[in-house]
């Protein structure tokens, strides 16, 4: 018998670090052990609500080419919505879930209810919770916007790029200079001169014309050119 592993993992910080991954991946191997291959495995970063899941069509792909058996460590990892789980029943794939391996489709569907039941008093809670904060006059959100920068630190940063980009420029107005004196003075010559010397741009990257032409129009040149 060959089944097919699915994980999830609702931020990327568990999937990178593992957290959650590692006992999912565990329940689903101690289940398989002697009864069959494990022949592919598909972990998906994603919230439980989300219905649409890359990760998860592709092992229901698979599963219905090779016959396997799509096995989940538990029921909530799939999602907290009755709709969604009672849909994948009818998409035609076998699926077990290895914490509840005896489970046939009236418990399935009765615990996919519960757990989307779950998911909406936990949504109350957070909206009552935040009612009752802001009622006692906390303020919500991030004092200082998007990213915790307030405009005029954005604004300060913007200049200090800027600054910073026109001395990088001008730092190369006489390498220019030079090449101009050779002819060599349209967007992919300079290009290929500046990678011959060994000159990145200011992100440490190779050079091409539509990085020369931003460098062109930074130091006002106006004799350089495209092919």
């Amino acid at each position: 018998m060959y089944f097919i592993a699915y994980y999830r993992v609702s931020t990327k910080g568990q999937a990178v670090s593992g957290l959650g991954l590692e006992a999912q991946r565990a329940a689903v191997c101690a289940y398989v052990q002697g009864k069959g291959e494990l022949i592919e495995e598909y972990t998906e970063t994603e919230s439980g609500r989300r219905r649409v899941r890359p990760e998860l069509l592709k092992a229901l792909r698979q599963c219905r080419l090779t016959g396997a058996t799509l096995v989940i460590a538990k029921l909530d990892r799939l999602a907290r919505n009755a709709h969604f789980l009672l849909g994948l029943k009818e998409s035609g794939v076998k699926f077990i879930c290895a914490d509840m391996p005896e489970a046939n489709e009236l418990t399935i569907g009765i615990l996919a209810v519960v757990a989307e039941e779950e998911a909406r008093m936990i949504s109350e809670r957070t909206r009552a919770a935040l009612t009752a904060a802001k009622a006692r006059g906390v303020r919500l959100g991030n004092p200082k916007g998007v990213g915790g920068f307030t405009a005029k630190d954005r604004a300060t940063a913007a200049i200090a790029r800027k600054a910073k980009a026109d001395a990088f420029a001008s730092s190369l107005a006489p390498v220019l200079a030079d090449l101009a004196k050779h002819d060599i003075v349209s967007y992919s010559g300079i290009a290929r001169e500046l990678n011959a010397r060994h000159i990145k741009t200011s992100r440490e990257k190779q050079w091409h014309p539509s990085t020369v032409s931003l460098l062109c129009q930074r130091l006002g040149l106006s004799q350089a050119r495209e092919e």
